[in-house]
């Protein structure tokens, strides 16, 4: 019986969820093992240049490993042939740039899971299986989408965030430094979890946000810094007119100290991912792109105050 009267709970609108037509799930990791149980795959082919916690549901399924190299331009140095029939090449739409070359990888590849964690806005193909993490662009703890036709034969029990919120609001009421930990023991807590379908609170945030709004002051903010760096930057975009990109990536020689300064300034660019740098050799591209990287941020959260500052720094 639902509850009536009493305190109130927190307000939000809804109506808004983006993908909703998508399997909702607890973490992005978790919609890979997903696919990778739910087609029964032995072997998996892998970027160097990815995040170590992928690696989470192919240890727990024990399943064959390989890697692969990225160009420049971020797409696989790859023979595609190589891919067998119980096999499957993952390839990741890095920061939410490379729509383009998703469909030049689904054209090479019988078996394609496309990791859109880092672009939640790119749009699914028809028949491939993709998944998207919703924390990489939005105040939620946890929380990922799935597209997929094969389904698991299981039940999945639903997740609760109420113990991961604390860095969320913490920030809001004080700053990002001193809730660093707190953030860091929340990520920590999403290791080696079982499947399970999104809580009801990351759900409720996700259904009430202005995407629209959003992806607008994402793409502004990424070609303001694309006016007034792209001629010093290594890395050359071809955005697509429906790509939201995650952050800016500005790649230049010795990016690292850059990096530094600008966090001593309290800007703060994450690095991805600093695994790569034990999985690659320094002749390799993608170990130079971990370390000179600067990732800067154009999210929802800022606007010309706050890059003016971020270019103001650069240029010192």
């Amino acid at each position: 019986m639902n509850e009536i009267g009493g305190f109130f709970g927190l307000e939000l609108s809804s109506g808004n969820e983006y993908h909703k037509g998508a399997i909702r799930l607890n973490t992005g990791r978790n919609a890979f093992e997903y696919i990778l149980k739910a087609k029964n795959y032995s072997k998996v082919y892998m970027p160097y240049f990815t995040c170590s916690v992928m690696l989470e549901p192919i240890h727990k399924l024990d399943l064959d490993i390989e890697f692969y190299h990225v160009d420049a331009e971020f797409y696989p140095k790859f023979n595609f042939d190589k891919v067998q029939d119980k096999e499957v090449f993952l390839y990741t739409n890095y920061f939410g740039i490379c729509d383009h070359l998703v469909e030049r990888v689904m054209k090479k590849v019988i078996n394609l899971i496309v990791d859109n964690s880092q672009a939640f806005y790119s749009k699914p193909i028809n028949g491939i299986d993709t998944f998207y993490s919703a924390r990489k662009f939005f105040g939620v703890p946890d929380g990922a989408y799935l597209y997929t036709e094969t389904l698991l034969d299981q039940e999945l029990e639903q997740d609760t965030s109420i113990n991961r919120f604390e860095h969320l609001i913490g920030r809001v009421e004080t700053n990002a430094k001193s809730y660093y930990s707190k953030f860091k023991e929340s990520d920590n807590s999403l290791k080696n979890q079982p499947i399970k379908t999104m809580s009801i609170i990351t759900q409720k945030i996700l259904d009430s946000l202005n995407y629209k709004k959003i992806a607008n002051v994402r793409r502004q903010n990424f070609e303001f810094f694309e006016n007034i760096l792209k001629e010093s930057n290594m890395l050359n975009f071809d955005l697509s007119k429906d790509s939201v990109p995650m952050i800016y990536p500005y790649f230049v020689d010795e990016g690292y100290r850059l990096k530094n300064k600008l966090i001593e300034e309290n800007i703060f660019v994450a690095t991805y991912w600093p695994n790569v740098l034990k999985w690659t050799t320094p002749d390799t591209f993608e170990f130079n792109l971990t370390q000179n990287l600067l990732s800067l941020p154009i999210d929802q959260r800022y606007d010309s105050t706050e890059l003016l500052q971020i270019k103001k720094n650069l240029k010192e």
